[in-house]
């Protein structure tokens, strides 16, 4: 009997971020996190309240592997961000 083995599934992480609308030009906050996988070493960057550039600044480093798949803008505001980890 042939043995049967699993395809692995790709890592993603969706973010929903937002700014303050009270202060022209502040940073875009991490609201809420949807992890499939494993984002290890980012974890500790990816908690609400965090600063979206920092999570960025992380998962996207080569070593780290991840790319943005899906971008869209909800408001002046607010927006949503997915990324797949490069397999």
């Amino acid at each position: 009997m042939a043995s049967v083995k699993a395809v692995p599934q790709p890592d993603l992480v969706l973010i929903f971020w937002s700014r303050n609308p009270l202060v022209p030009g502040s940073a875009r906050r991490i609201k809420s996190v949807r992890v499939i996988g494993n984002t290890s070493p980012c974890t500790f960057t990816l908690v609400p309240g965090a600063l979206l550039i920092n999570a960025l600044n992380c998962l996207l480093d080569n070593d780290i592997g991840f790319k943005v798949v899906f971008r869209k803008n909800t408001s002046r505001i607010s927006g949503v961000l997915l990324l797949k980890r490069r397999s």
